[in-house]
């Protein structure tokens, strides 16, 4: 497992030395992201999927509380503001934006890195009861994301449902009456083409992990592991 961490820090000696600490810490654990300004980690945010976010106030170009409100309109990841705002209007602002957590600098790298993976360990097991996973595939019931081999891919709604469905029955399979019946339910008048009709979009959806859906022969479909 890497951890894709995106650290936002104007100070050119501070993230150096926050980067190196945590790409010390733990060898392998983390891909370290950094941008020194505003707008680089507007850009970032918007562009790329990180797993935890460590976030400066203060910046040219945007502050971190506008960093924070757009990554909070993409993702729930673990956003944590290092700053030396320390009133207690710019906490309860940090909070109110959407961060996890709130360290005023001076601070120890140690107990920022203890943070770290304690938030975590934390949104992991909350995802865990939100995702679904098979091979290659994974889909968060929260957000709504599917991913193959951890690039997002777009897909219909009708498709989505249609996921959701083999994944929660992953390796069993599905007539294509028991998928009508769960996908369909709102359409009576809808029929087996149907099925196979968004079976074969979804597919083509799913690019190299389309594989994993499985033909049964006069029985219907099953998603396994590859």
């Amino acid at each position: 497992m890497c951890y894709r961490l995106l650290i936002v820090e104007d100070s050119p000696e501070l993230l150096e030395a926050t980067g190196d600490f945590y790409r010390e810490a733990d060898a392998g654990l983390w891909d370290v992201v950094t941008a020194s300004d505003g707008k680089d980690a507007l850009a970032k945010v918007n562009g790329e999927e990180f797993d935890l976010m460590i976030l400066d106030i203060m910046l040219p170009g945007a502050s971190g509380f506008d960093i924070c409100k757009a990554a909070r309109k993409r993702s729930d990841c673990p956003i944590i503001f290092v700053t030396a705002l320390g009133s207690e209007k710019n906490v309860l602002k940090g909070y109110e934006t959407g961060c996890d957590d709130y360290v005023v600098k001076p601070f120890s790298l140690r107990q920022l890195y203890a943070k770290s993976l304690a938030l975590l360990k934390r949104a992991k097991r909350s995802e865990d009861g939100d995702t679904l996973s098979c091979g290659a595939i994974t889909l968060n019931k929260k957000t709504m994301l599917v991913k193959v081999s951890g690039r997002e891919i777009n897909i219909n709604a009708r498709e989505y449902f249609l996921l959701v469905c083999l994944l929660e029955n992953k390796n069993s399979v599905l007539t294509r009456k028991a998928i009508l019946e769960r996908v369909w339910s709102d359409d009576l008048d809808v029929n087996d083409r149907v099925v196979d009709n968004t079976i074969r979009r979804l597919r083509e959806s799913l690019g190299e992990a389309s594989g994993q859906i499985k033909t049964v022969i006069g029985r219907g479909y099953r998603i396994s592991e590859e």
